[in-house]
């Protein structure tokens, strides 16, 4: 039984949705979702697509190179609470959500850039959601890290952080 590669069609119930979008070849920010429709939905546990030619394309996206836009959601656990740090890299746009709020803001039209942002988080469940956008050419790129406290930045991976298997062990609400 192969593991899921990134942006496969297989559901992975704890992973990320991603919701696929057309949008303008030439667009120079992420659209506004709640006004177009999906054309197509990509499942994943982790963000990590470092920069490469457009042409080689974006896992999962098929044929299109350019002016798509990628709506992911999903939810993860944080068994140890206090302040989590997050990179988001990406070429071109994207922002990064948690629990509505805004943590990371990197929209634009531009080659690979990473920003960094953090939130304090209690232990328990938390939404996600990763907007990203590919406009014209050149390069595509979208990788989110994560790192408790001063740690070392890795992948953000919603295998690591899923709630224990018997709900009766989770001490959060």
């Amino acid at each position: 039984d192969a593991a899921p590669t990134f942006g496969t069609t297989v559901v992975i119930p704890s992973g990320l949705r991603g919701r696929i979008y057309k949008i303008h070849k030439y667009a120079k920010g992420l659209p506004d979702f709640g006004r177009l429709k999906p054309i197509g939905t990509i499942y994943t546990s982790s963000l990590n697509v470092p920069a490469r030619d457009f042409r080689e394309g974006f896992p999962g996206v098929t044929k299109r190179f350019e002016g798509f836009a990628i709506d992911y959601a999903g939810r993860f656990w944080i068994a140890e609470p206090g302040l989590y740090r997050f990179a988001l890299t990406s070429d071109d746009g994207s922002r990064l959500y948690i629990d509505g709020q805004l943590i990371i803001d990197n929209d634009g039209a531009h080659p690979p850039v990473t920003v960094e942002g953090k939130v304090e988080l209690t232990g328990g469940i938390h939404r996600i959601r990763v907007s990203y956008f590919q406009g014209p050419r050149w390069q595509v790129a979208l990788v989110l890290k994560i790192a408790a406290g001063d740690g070392d930045l890795r992948v953000f991976s919603t295998d690591e952080f899923k709630p224990p298997p018997n709900p009766e062990n989770w001490k959060y609400p």
